[in-house]
Order: structure tokens, then C-alpha cells, then sequence
């Protein structure tokens, strides 16, 4: 069974393996035929001192991780997995262009521990770069030019007729090890490169004043990303089935893949703002708190969304025909604390394969009028 899996998943895919160099791959991006910085990328926000290290690593020698690319048609390629890499070359050469194709600054780097020499270095003098004068630049030589033009890398190619979903899976597997991205915002560019306009809309439906006050994040959660996260569970869970076999973050994943695909960004939009809005109505902050003694306690958790807001907008239609939408909802969602079930939803040792199981269900059974 597992060999079958393996063989077939593997028809999906065709690969191909390089090495350039960088004088290769500048010129490349230099006519069009590499796309280093598509939407799915993470922001290019490496420090100066990792962009010194890596120009020091190239001439030193030392050999630099390959790149990942798919290839998009017409032998054009679509940087997966590099970006950090190749922009901080690029645009220490002078090279890099901004979303409007306009040049960027070139950057002037810092010395490094082998090379104390870098400090201030630059490819070539220009009034352009930032925050060190044009009397304080410290240019390379063409032999270190050349040098670094002629380094190689390698290129790993995902070659058409690749599956397309491919591209999402190697994308999350080659980032979701690192730190600078978080599993929320490896998913956002998963949403991005699926269908961008989907993305856009569940964002700006996120960012609502309505949502972030139901949800009650913080600066910091916010920073992380949490507030697409609970949109996209929120979603998901509503519209996705799930069977239990993945893992929570895969199946969500897998679900907002689905939705994007599909593309029905009205629903999901009126699903986002006509749920939290009356949620807004019901308690304000504090519609998915617990609820006990008659007062709301605690933080917002994913229990809360996964019995009220999924219950709620599993039941919307028949919710708003009632006398009074928001007392209803009120009355049950302060009752629903009481309940066994929830002690069971809420006890730290339940997984969350178990949990949303149970969760999703009960809260959709919960609020049926």
C-alpha cells in the first residue's frame, strides 16, 4: 500500500537538477526569465549581517544550498525556495528591481568575522546607496567581481507536467523547517499563489474592525498572523469536511487550498462578516470567551471558534429568522459552557484531531434553532 502511495505520487512529479552561475542567474533575472520575488514569497527582510555572511561565503568558497524553481512555460522559471539568497546578491549588484520594476537601492555591507575587510564594501561606487557616502564606499575589485559572477549553485527544477499543487507542497516543505516564516504565513502564500484575489479578500475581511474585536488578538498575535489563521480554520471548518486522518494543520492546509480553488469569495466574505457581526452584537469581545457565574473569563481559544463561530455559521439562515438572532445566540452560547461535553473539548491532553472532531459537530447540533 505505502509503495502504491510512494508511485504514485511520484508520476506527479518531474525533476530536473543545475548548476549555474550566479552570472547565470543574474542575467536571467535580467531578461525576464526568472521570477525571484512572486507574491507566495515571504518579504525580503534579511539584516545586513546575513547578507554579509552570504557575500563572504561566496568568496570563500563556500558552497551556497540550492535553489528550488518551477518551471512555468517557455523555459521561464518561478522562484520556490532562494529568495533570501539570490535578492541579497542581486542587490548588492545593483541589480534588484522593486514590485514596479523600479531599480532598488544598491546595499553596502559590514564587516564580517573572516572578512573584516566587507565593511562598507559595495560592488561599485554610486550615489545610491543607502546611508554610507559615496567617500566611504569600499568597491570590489573586478577579480572579486568575477569571482563572485562565476560561484555556482545549484538549481533544483520542478519541471511542467508537474502537478501544480506540487509547487504548493514543496514551497510549505522546504519553508515550514525555518524560522522566518510561520506556519500561518507559509499558508498565506500557499493562498497567494492559489488564487490571490481569494487571499486579498479573507485578509481585508481579517483585518475588519468586526473580526479583531470578536477575536480579541493581540500586537503580537497579530504580527504572527493569527487573525488569517483563525479566518482560514473558521472557513475551513465550516465548509471542509474532515475525516480525521491529517494532521490539523495539514487538513487546513489542504482545506483552504480547496476553497481558494474553488474561488467563491462571496461566500466566504459574507460568511466571515455576517457571523462576526452578530457575534459583535451577541458580546462584543467576549462572544467566544467561556462564559461562567455570569461573566465571560478567559482568552479567545480555538474552542470557542470551533463550537460558536463554526456552530453559528453552520445555522445562519435558520439563526436569522428567529424573533431575535442575536438573544438567541446569546442564550446559547452562554449555556453551552455548561455542558459535559466541553469539560472533555477543554482537558489539555486531547489532541486536536480528537478535539475538532467533536467540536465542529457538537457546535453545529448546539446552535440549530
Amino acid at each position: 500500500m505505502l509503495q502504491d502511495e510512494i508511485e504514485a505520487a511520484q508520476r506527479h512529479v518531474r525533476t530536473d537538477a543545475y548548476q549555474m552561475s550566479i552570472g547565470e542567474l543574474v542575467s536571467m533575472y535580467e531578461h525576464d526569465e526568472i521570477t525571484i520575488a512572486p507574491d507566495f514569497q515571504r518579504l525580503f527582510r534579511w539584516e545586513i549581517g546575513q547578507k554579509s555572511k552570504l557575500i563572504e561565503s561566496i568568496l570563500l568558497g563556500i558552497p551556497l544550498p540550492s535553489i528550488f524553481v518551477f518551471e512555468i512555460g517557455d523555459g521561464e522559471w518561478e522562484l520556490i525556495d532562494g529568495l533570501q539568497r539570490l535578492s541579497t546578491i542581486l542587490e548588492f549588484m545593483g541589480k534588484l528591481r522593486d514590485a514596479d520594476g523600479k531599480p532598488m537601492p544598491p546595499s553596502a555591507l559590514e564587516a564580517t568575522k573572516y572578512l573584516p575587510s566587507l565593511h562598507n564594501a559595495v560592488w561599485e561606487k554610486s550615489e545610491d546607496v543607502i546611508e554610507v557616502p559615496t567617500g566611504e564606499q569600499n568597491p570590489l575589485d573586478r577579480a572579486k567581481q568575477l569571482a563572485i559572477r562565476r560561484a555556482r549553485i545549484g538549481v533544483e527544477i520542478l519541471k511542467r507536467p508537474s502537478d501544480n499543487n506540487t509547487k504548493f507542497d514543496l514551497f510549505q516543505r522546504l519553508n515550514a523547517g525555518g524560522t522566518a516564516a510561520n506556519e500561518q504565513e507559509i499558508r498565506n502564500c500557499i493562498m497567494l499563489m492559489v488564487n490571490e484575489n481569494y487571499f486579498r479578500a479573507i485578509k481585508a475581511a481579517a483585518e475588519s474592525d468586526t473580526f479583531l474585536k470578536v477575536t480579541s488578538l493581540t500586537d503580537g498575535q497579530l504580527d504572527k498572523q493569527r487573525h488569517i489563521e483563525l479566518a482560514a480554520r473558521f472557513l475551513v471548518h465550516v465548509d471542509v469536511p474532515y475525516d480525521g486522518l491529517l494532521d490539523v494543520g495539514e487538513y487546513i492546509d489542504e482545506g483552504i487550498v480547496q476553497l481558494a480553488s474553488a474561488g467563491d469569495i462571496e461566500r466566504a466574505t459574507s460568511l466571515l462578516t455576517d457571523v462576526f457581526a452578530l457575534l459583535k452584537e451577541v458580546a462584543d469581545g467576549d462572544a467566544l470567551r467561556r462564559y461562567q457565574n455570569g461573566h465571560y473569563s478567559g482568552r479567545v481559544g480555538l474552542v470557542g471558534l470551533e463550537t460558536i463561530a463554526v456552530g453559528v455559521a453552520k445555522n445562519l439562515p435558520d439563526i436569522q429568522k428567529q424573533p431575535d438572532p442575536v438573544g438567541f445566540v446569546r442564550d446559547r452560547s452562554q449555556k453551552l459552557w455548561e455542558q459535559e461535553e466541553i469539560e472533555r473539548f477543554l482537558s489539555p491532553g486531547v489532541r486536536g484531531t480528537a478535539r475538532i472532531q467533536k467540536t465542529v459537530p457538537f457546535g453545529e447540533h448546539w446552535f440549530r434553532p
